[in-house]
């Protein structure tokens, strides 16, 4: 400063020269935030980003308004004539072969089972005839005694004395000497077989009361021809009946005896004395003939 110096009475010197720059001193703390900047101008699109996950699916919603009813269709044409019905309905056809072959199942027939052709029961004097047409007339399995005799006093008994089976035979000249046979290999070399056949067309059997076979039904075909059975009868009175429309009422073949007798105490040998087949009588003395036909399918 220029001046008087008050101590020694003279004036202020000239300002000195400025020193030399000091050391940089500790970093001042944070400042508060300055105010917002204008709003810049906008920037380029970016790329599309990568597909996210798949969401977690909503519940289900409430079902909505029923709709209004809608307008009435076009009348359709009447036209039976051009409708086909379906054949729904099963039937079921039994083959016997009369030999110890399995028979084969007619065209537009499946086989359901084979087994042995049974013909009559008989117990304690009473009879059960099976209708060869039917399912029960074919066995699977081969006994001797395929039943048993049960009294009220909760007792039963297997071949018991008086029970007695038939089985359809195979043999056109059997040998009446043969004693009664009890292998049953040996007893099922002459028992038929037969074959249990399903299929959706209906079967017919016709009976000529002639020498020669039937005609044909319109709107059928021919399945076999054969020779008219109405029933088998055994000692006393026991016997049974055959139904005429069956199929099993047809045989393919014509043997005398037609049947094996089979004994409850476990024997079965062909015997001629003691029991009859009945065959349909023709005008002339002759074996009457029948036939067997399926429905034809549109």
């Amino acid at each position: 400063k220029h001046g008087i110096n008050a101590e020694y009475g003279g004036a202020d010197g000239e300002p000195g020269v400025d020193g030399a720059k000091g050391d940089t001193g500790p970093r001042g703390e944070t400042g508060e935030p300055g105010e917002d900047g204008a709003k810049g101008e906008k920037g380029e699109r970016g790329e599309p980003g990568s597909k996210g996950l798949a969401g977690i699916q909503g519940e289900k919603g409430e079902p909505g308004v029923d709709g209004g009813k809608g307008d009435r269709g076009p009348d359709g044409d009447c036209a039976p004539d051009s409708y086909t019905p379906c054949n729904c309905d099963t039937h079921v056809l039994v083959r016997h072969s009369q030999s110890t072959d399995e028979p084969e199942c007619p065209t537009g027939f499946e086989s359901l089972w084979s087994g042995y052709s049974l013909v009559f029961f008989e117990g304690n004097g009473y009879g059960l005839s099976q209708d060869l047409g039917s399912a029960g007339s074919c066995l699977e399995e081969f006994q001797v005694m395929p039943f048993m005799q049960c009294s009220s006093s909760d007792v039963c008994r297997h071949g018991v004395r008086t029970d007695k089976s038939f089985w359809l035979a195979i043999e056109s000249d059997p040998d009446y000497t043969i004693k009664p046979m009890t292998s049953i290999d040996e007893i099922q070399n002459h028992i038929s077989r037969c074959n249990v056949c399903m299929g959706t067309q209906y079967i017919l059997a016709r009976h000529s009361f002639t020498k020669d076979s039937p005609e044909c039904p319109e709107d059928f075909e021919p399945l076999w021809e054969g020779y008219s059975y109405v029933m088998v009868t055994s000692s006393g009175t026991s016997g049974g009946g055959q139904d005429l429309a069956s199929s099993g009422s047809c045989l393919e073949n014509f043997y005398l005896p037609t049947f094996i007798e089979c004994l409850g105490r476990g024997t079965c040998a062909t015997i001629s004395t003691i029991w009859t087949t009945g065959w349909p009588r023709t005008r002339t003395p002759a074996n009457l003939v029948c036939g067997v036909w399926v429905a034809c399918t549109a």
